[in-house]
């Protein structure tokens, strides 16, 4: 039951993504034109305090109107180191510098549409270095305890389900 794509071809195309037209061949013989969205891999981070609270960002995002707890994230620029890139856009969004990262899980968002990858990182150490250069990114920034988090999934105050998923698996691995 495998679908198979025999060619594709970009329709439009930007620094950050680009928009492919596919010919798919289906399992049953038929063909289906199919589009899909080629991204750059993401790259999140965020740092875990003594009392088990993650720094988070209140941020709003305009495509869905909706306000929403999320961790650090951006695109990893070409030829950047993964890690790297997570602990350049923790700093950025939030004015922490992490320490050593440790990879906590990896997760395809969209799959049917989206081949964009996100590479979830996560750290216990990390020092102040002063408000944020992307403040723009978030209304604020604060240490939200892990427990909280089934019930902010459960209330749709982390809608977004990749950063949902990361949280989720940072809470099972540090709280049981």
């Amino acid at each position: 039951m495998q679908w198979k794509n025999l060619n594709e071809q970009t329709v439009y195309e930007n620094p950050w993504f680009r928009v492919n037209l596919a010919d798919v061949a289906l399992p049953d013989g038929r063909h289906l034109d199919h589009f899909l969205i080629r991204l750059r891999p993401v790259a999140v981070a965020t740092v875990v305090n003594d009392a088990n609270e993650a720094l988070l960002l209140w941020r709003h995002r305009f495509i869905t109107d909706s306000w929403g707890w999320e961790l650090a994230a951006g695109v990893v620029e070409d030829g950047e180191d993964v890690a790297a890139a997570a602990a350049r856009e923790m700093e950025e969004e939030t004015g922490w510098r992490p320490g050593a990262l440790s990879p906590l899980m990896t997760a395809e968002p969209a799959n049917g549409l989206i081949d964009a990858r996100h590479h979830f990182f996560w750290t216990r150490e990390a020092a102040y270095t002063g408000p944020p250069a992307d403040g723009i990114e978030s209304s604020r920034r604060e240490w939200v305890p892990l427990k909280l988090v089934p019930d902010l999934v459960a209330r749709g105050e982390i809608p977004a389900a990749n950063m949902a998923a990361g949280l989720l698996m940072l809470r099972h691995l540090l709280l049981g």
